[in-house]
């Protein structure tokens, strides 16, 4: 399975977003496949924090329109919104100290502890801070 970090989503729903027709096409693509996909939870969360912010946006996403694409994303029917369960944690510690998290680097490591508790192999995302994690394999496919 793959998943879909958050700066994949915010570049598909914000049409102002640098990457947002290769992104769109990317989310579109994976949604439609009947190959299971996964979003972390809290991904999710963020997702919502991050369009929705003021000052980040000309105009920052409504809450209404957040949820809205929240909602679309989940109509698809190989969809797997991925929670941290009780291994979660001891995968987070393991990560945390061998890729010498410190700070805000905790919040990608919670997504590679997700990822590998739910057997994601691959997480597309824009973020080169994953790379201290090589235990998931990561692919920007808006490149």
């Amino acid at each position: 399975m793959i998943a879909l970090d958050t700066n994949i989503l915010v570049h598909a729903h914000r049409a102002d977003a640098s990457l947002h027709d290769r992104a769109r096409a990317v989310v579109a693509e994976v949604a439609e496949s009947p190959v299971p996909w996964g979003i972390c939870y809290h991904g999710l969360v963020e997702f919502y924090g991050v369009v929705t912010r003021s000052g980040l946006w000309d105009v920052a996403s409504t809450p209404e329109q957040a949820l809205a694409q929240i909602d679309a994303w989940q109509e698809s029917p190989s969809l797997r919104v991925l929670h941290d369960t009780h291994e979660s944690l001891g995968i987070l510690a393991e990560l945390a100290v061998a890729g010498r998290v410190h700070g805000a680097m905790i919040h990608d490591a919670r997504i590679v502890a997700c990822c590998r508790t739910h057997g994601v192999h691959e997480l597309f995302t824009v973020d080169r801070d994953f790379s201290r994690f090589p235990s998931l394999k990561t692919r920007n496919p808006l490149a």
